[in-house]
């Protein structure tokens, strides 16, 4: 039965060294509780708390991690069946299949791609993670091939039947931690000794959910922890069906044997890009840890990531940007000042329209915990005591000669007590809608 967060703290350290990542024993109990954090991530537990707490902290589909360094990438470690009862916790991984048949044209392309195809978005950026290597009977260039990969930045996942091309990949790029695929009834105890000698995540495949279960199980007596699952279906009715059981099984029943993320293959299930893009839309929703398609194409895979940014977005709190002073348009020191608040939205709204105009100017953006200009107004975020103070630390005086801070239309209420406390500075009340500020900056500040 799982512990509560107080139940868990009691088994706690209590050295408050914020070294898990948060700032006391309490907050990392709480958790642990809610299946946000992994024991492992406290140095000083003592060994009779790990036996009481490994299983009841541990979320119940394990986080799996694919790769080392800058190129790591976390999949699973889920703990609810829909977003809206707390968060999905790490994104499902896309990427993309280079069999070792392809000409090297074909496969400098696909990694070129991958390394270019990157989206800034609210202060993220959004890419693919993950190259799935194929083989095809040539050991020596499916090594080849998983280690331009590999150099290319990407997590990969090492697809064969082949014990020879497998050890000659891995002793390229063993030490990377690539994703083995795939553990069968047929070589179960092959891949389990790879698998080990070199410390990589395992993939679980069988024809039927129930058959993964079993060999799922099985590898965990072997001493597995980091489980991947294929339940085989390469229908999409199929395999939707699977990947809801597997959840379900694994957060409402606690079964552990399929408490793992899986990999789902659109590439096989689809046969051109727009069919492709269906299915990993549909397995990004429910459940796919891993995604992998036949090719990365901008026009694809951009709104695949637009919409996995948006289910992996915690609901209960709001996408901010950084605090500070953005430049758009090449601003100089008579460029006009225009201050908003740091919820994401407004803050891409604002600026858009700002580099629309052609208009060189400075945004300031502020602190409001994520709160758009008339909520955080109506709450006291977006206020002149608080305005006031930002800009005279913000370093704006020094890049500018302006003393004009152009405030939102919503905002127009707290222009008199901004000039009280903004001394030497003139406010101006901008539009109401974001639509309105190209013409407003033309008509006010284009020279």
């Amino acid at each position: 039965m799982a512990l509560s967060g107080i139940q868990i703290f009691k088994m706690m350290p209590k050295k408050n060294c914020g070294e898990c990542g948060v700032p006391t024993c309490l907050a990392f109990a709480m958790n642990l509780a809610a299946g946000k954090a992994e024991l492992s991530a406290c140095p000083y537990v003592s060994e009779e708390a790990k036996t009481a707490l490994a299983s009841a902290s541990a979320p119940p589909i394990r986080t799996v991690e694919i790769g080392t360094g800058e190129a790591a990438v976390k999949t699973g470690g889920e703990t609810v069946l829909y977003r809206h009862e707390k968060t999905f916790n790490n994104p499902t991984a896309l990427g993309c299949l280079i069999s070792v048949t392809e000409s090297d044209e074909s496969v400098d392309t696909k990694l070129k791609a991958f390394k270019e195809l990157r989206y800034e978005r609210v202060g993220l950026t959004l890419k693919p993670e993950i190259v799935a290597v194929k083989d095809g009977g040539d050991p020596g260039r499916f090594a080849a091939i998983a280690k331009k990969a590999s150099a290319a930045g990407a997590a990969v996942m090492l697809m064969s039947d082949n014990s020879a091309a497998f050890k000659a990949a891995l002793a390229e790029i063993g030490k990377n931690k690539p994703l083995l695929y795939a553990a069968t009834d047929a070589n179960a105890d092959e891949m389990s000794a790879l698998a080990k000698e070199f410390e990589c995540p395992l993939t679980v495949k069988a024809e039927k959910v129930g058959d993964v279960a079993r060999l799922s199980a099985k590898l965990i007596e072997k001493g597995h922890k980091d489980l991947v699952l294929d339940s085989g279906a390469r229908q999409l009715a199929s395999l939707l069906r699977d990947n809801v059981m597997i959840r379900r099984l694994a957060l409402e029943k606690l079964y552990r044997p399929l408490g793992f993320p899986t990999v789902v293959f659109p590439c096989e299930i689809a046969d051109n890009p727009v069919d492709e893009a269906i299915v990993a839309g549909t397995f990004i929703s429910k459940y796919g840890g891993i995604a992998i398609l036949s090719d990365l194409r901008g026009e694809v895979l951009f709104p695949l990531l637009l919409q996995r940014l948006n289910i992996f977005t915690d609901p209960q709190r709001p996408m901010t940007t950084e605090q500070g002073i953005y430049p758009i348009n090449n601003p100089g020191e008579d460029s006009p000042v225009l201050i908003t608040s740091n919820f994401s939205l407004t803050y891409f709204i604002v600026s858009g329209e700002v580099e629309s105009s052609r208009v060189p100017s400075w945004l300031l953006v502020l602190n409001t915990d994520g709160l758009s200009v008339l909520t955080a107004w109506a709450a006291g975020k977006f206020v002149a005591d608080l305005i006031a103070p930002f800009v005279k630390k913000s370093g704006i005086e020094d890049k500018t000669k302006t003393r004009t801070i152009v405030i939102p239309g919503a905002a127009a209420v707290i222009s008199g007590d901004l000039e009280e406390e903004l001394k030497g500075w003139h406010v101006a009340i901008g539009p109401r809608e974001g639509a309105h500020i190209p013409a407003y900056l033309r008509q006010n500040y284009l020279k």
